[in-house]
């Protein structure tokens, strides 16, 4: 009986301008059979080359690289795949940076000073769940973000938040709560906003982390 081929791994692609800190984190991607290093780069320019050429499963980028950032990479990247995972690796860890690595498409974003295997752990969840959004301080963020009163849900908002989470879509969301579709549609643009997400599984998932939707058991339909 012949065994199963072993599945490919993961291809990962390093982006630093700093040598020292791409050496110490192909070391621990190396370390992870299911993981293998395809590619490394120091600046936006070389890292959308590399990308190009490597064609890899997931990029750990830096924010801050001397030709631009780490979001303009991942801005590139999501607009060209669905399906990569991005993660932002920066010691900037501020609710600023959280929220414009989500707002560009990021799967992921870790802070400098986390352990190398947060990072691995990380960029393993990233090539799973591209489009779902992973951060230890996003949960404190959105508490700090929904404080003020311009962020806070109406009730009606909350309302079709709830019928998202139930998976429910922008027609059967209008007709339940006598409402247009534009209208609906206005509505759940703006939930979105609020709550940093660009998609109906960001909001729902966000919405659980601070408590919006502490009672609801969501079937999120992509």
């Amino acid at each position: 009986m012949t065994e199963s081929p072993s599945p490919a791994p993961t291809r990962v692609v390093l982006v630093d301008d700093h040598e020292l800190i791409r050496a110490g984190l192909a070391a621990a991607f190396t370390r992870v059979v299911e993981m293998a290093v395809v590619g490394q780069a120091a600046s936006v320019g070389e890292a959308l080359a590399v990308c190009g050429e490597t064609k890899p499963d997931v990029v750990v980028t830096d924010l801050q690289l001397p030709d631009g950032t780490g979001l303009d990479i991942i801005r590139r990247l999501r607009g060209q795949s669905a399906t990569i995972g991005l993660v932002l690796l920066t010691m900037h860890s501020g609710d600023d940076q959280i929220f414009a690595a989500m707002e560009a498409g990021a799967s992921g974003f870790v802070g400098k000073d986390a352990p190398v295997a947060e990072v691995v752990k990380t960029a393993a969840h990233a090539t799973r769940s591209p489009r779902t959004f992973v951060c230890a301080g996003l949960a404190q963020a959105m508490v700090r973000r929904m404080s003020g009163e311009s962020t806070r849900l109406s009730e009606r908002e909350h309302s079709i938040l709830v019928l998202l989470a139930d998976g429910l879509g922008t027609g059967p969301i209008a007709r339940q709560l006598h409402i247009s579709e534009s209208t609906a549609k206005s509505h759940i643009a703006r939930i979105y906003q609020k709550l940093g997400a660009t998609n109906r599984a960001q909001a729902v998932v966000t919405a659980m982390r601070i408590g919006l939707l502490s009672s609801i058991n969501p079937g999120v339909p992509r």
